[in-house]
């Protein structure tokens, strides 16, 4: 898993799905992440219309960290990761409801934006054993 790169991210063709699409793009060997749990992750998000990326942890050399289920992310992303395994790579595209609706989070984000992201499991944290991949 570290010998991983920032992910090109490409949308898929025809019209953005009216819900939330999730895509294994390369299924993990670790443990299996559920609500309550602290994630580690790597991701890049483009909008479905335009392809523009619009954020990217990769791009601050630091995974992105938030308890799974905590409200901490847009909901489409957060339950688009349920059941990832530590290792994997997974295509989550998100509609608005389930991202900033009629919000314009950035101008990089038009109001009504569905996206696009692809997601690297790169460590879960246990309560009772810490990283798993520490």
């Amino acid at each position: 898993m570290s010998d991983r790169t920032k992910p090109e991210v490409s949308v898929p063709e025809g019209d953005a799905p009216a819900e939330l699409t999730v895509r294994d793009l390369a299924v993990g060997d670790g443990p299996e992440v559920r609500p309550g749990m602290v994630v580690k992750v790597h991701y890049v998000g483009v909008t479905f219309e335009s392809g523009q990326e619009f954020d990217a942890s990769w791009d601050r050399g630091e995974p992105l960290k938030f308890a799974l289920g905590g409200g901490k992310v847009i909901k489409g992303l957060d339950r688009g990761l349920r059941g990832m395994k530590v290792g994997g790579r997974r295509e989550v595209i998100v509609p608005p409801r389930l991202g900033y609706g009629k919000q314009s989070p950035s101008p990089l984000i038009p109001a009504g934006s569905t996206l696009v992201f692809v997601v690297d499991l790169v460590d879960v944290y246990s309560g009772t054993s810490g990283w798993t991949n520490a």
